[in-house]
């Protein structure tokens, strides 16, 4: 019969017997069933909500054997029983028509979870149970104190399968979500920026992120001019997070080897094993992290530099990337790990912790102790300028308040700022204990941070920006 909707499990099974039957030797199938919903608000209003459902199939289907492999990946959404055996073939072709590929590994073995037969997980508007009665309250307040309140907030669960030829059967179901939301005063002159992550907005309190903006807009009575410059700046753990993701994301095994950037050794080779900071300061990832949990394998659409389609199902483990200020490990697939020499493969992992050893307190705390210099909430169209140093450009947004006398007393301008998060984790000289963290730039996709607030000495705000 034409257009017939599959189960996950049939895709993968009906997929890797089309794919042997064309003479492949070779096959993964990845399987992703997404569902989601959202509410979004402003002018203190309840504007928009929505359910969704989503399901994309990837092939990769390899032929030959050996150095001799090739690999063809082909990916499509809403896959029917006739689309699927299009998709096979294509794939098949493309790997014929392609080149052995470099990064060509035995497909990884087989491992079937308890799981597997469980149809995908969904989320629906009662995510949004204890949520929403706060979010209404504090939308009410809004309106009551001529505030305008303008957000979003979104959850979502992802089920993964992987099948493969070698036996393989994963499925893991994982649910995300967050909340960001902007606060205006009445004359819209000043506005301010909180946002959260969670699993399941159990532990997400509209009124209390609402009671943070009315904070901030608060700050915002007296404004201050402050030119450009070097200032001493306190970046609360949103704004870390906007910078450490970036970092993160830098971690890759082959471009740091081809040197391409700042993990890269002068001279050929990387860095790993040198000292990048002399503070005790950690960056670590592990798929089980408690609140943060993610993939426990891999999973690769594609081939680049940390990762392979060959390693689909790798099993991932927790890793030190920095550890007490030191370069630990960097991305790899089984093939990267091989090229640039370290004993065992270390892919991309999707979370992160960044911890300083001892500290402890908050970003009030650090606040409380700094006699003059900036409050930095959140930064904004961060853009890399130099990846051997990993000099990043950006703009401050929603909130750059002056701190005089261990108290915030104003409201100050935007900036642009140019900053190295590798040279930041050399040069700050105060940190707080690490809490969750959500990233105003990255957090809508990349989620799953903790990190701390940090005090830095001289953080380079290079120009005065004229945005508002």
């Amino acid at each position: 019969m034409t257009g017939i909707q599959l189960t996950p499990q049939d895709t993968i099974e009906r997929g890797l017997a089309l794919a042997a039957a064309e003479g492949a030797d070779g096959c993964v199938v990845i399987v992703a069933e997404t569902s989601s919903t959202n509410l979004r608000w402003a002018n203190n209003t309840l504007t928009t909500n929505g359910a969704m459902r989503g399901s994309s199939v990837t092939v990769i289907a390899t032929v030959g054997s050996g150095e001799g492999t090739a690999a063809g990946v082909i990916g499509r959404s809403s896959v029917t029983e006739d689309t699927l055996r299009e998709l096979v073939s294509a794939a098949i072709a493309t790997a014929r028509a392609a080149g052995p590929a470099e990064d060509a590994r035995p497909l990884v073995d087989g491992t079937v979870t308890a799981d597997w037969d469980l149809e995908p997980e969904v989320t629906t508007v009662g995510v949004y149970e204890k949520f929403a009665p706060t979010l209404g309250e504090s939308l009410k307040r809004a309106d009551a104190e001529k505030r305008r309140l303008y957000g979003f907030a979104n959850h979502e669960v992802v089920t993964l399968y992987v099948g493969s030829s070698t036996g393989l059967r994963l499925r893991q179901a994982l649910p995300r979500g967050y909340v960001s939301s902007t606060g205006k005063n009445a004359d819209l002159s000043h506005s301010a920026w909180v946002g959260t992550a969670t699993r399941d907005f159990s532990d997400v309190d509209a009124l209390a992120l609402d009671a943070e903006l009315t904070r901030r807009l608060g700050w915002a009575g007296r404004s201050v001019s402050v030119d450009a410059g070097r200032h001493a700046t306190i970046l609360p753990p949103a704004a870390v997070a906007d910078l450490m993701t970036y970092l993160f994301w830098q971690l890759d095994g082959r471009d740091a080897f081809e040197g391409r950037t700042v993990f890269s050794r002068s001279g050929g080779g990387t860095r790993l094993g040198d000292t990048l900071s002399p503070q005790p300061v950690s960056l670590h990832s592990d798929p089980a992290l408690a609140g943060l949990e993610t993939f426990a394998f891999a999973v690769a659409r594609s081939s680049g530099g940390s990762s392979s389609v060959f390693d689909n199902g790798l099993s991932l483990a927790a890793t030190d990337w920095i550890r007490g200020g030191k370069l630990e490990h960097l991305m790899t697939s089984r093939f990267t790990a091989e090229l640039i020499d370290v004993p065992t493969a270390t892919p991309d992992i999707d979370n992160y912790v960044v911890t300083v050893d001892g500290a402890s307190g908050s970003t009030d705390d650090l606040v409380a102790g700094l006699d003059n210099g900036l409050l930095l909430t959140c930064l904004w169209y961060i853009r890399m300028v130099d990846p051997q140093t990993l000099l990043l450009t950006g703009l401050t947004r929603d909130g750059v308040y002056l701190v005089e006398n261990g108290e915030v007393t104003g409201a100050v301008n935007n900036f642009r700022f140019n900053e190295s998060p590798v040279d930041l984790l050399a040069r700050f000289t105060g940190a707080g204990a690490t809490v969750p963290s959500f990233s105003r730039e990255w957090g809508d996709y990349f989620s799953r941070t903790a990190t701390p607030p940090l005090l830095v000495p001289d953080f380079n705000m290079s120009s005065v920006s004229q945005a508002n």
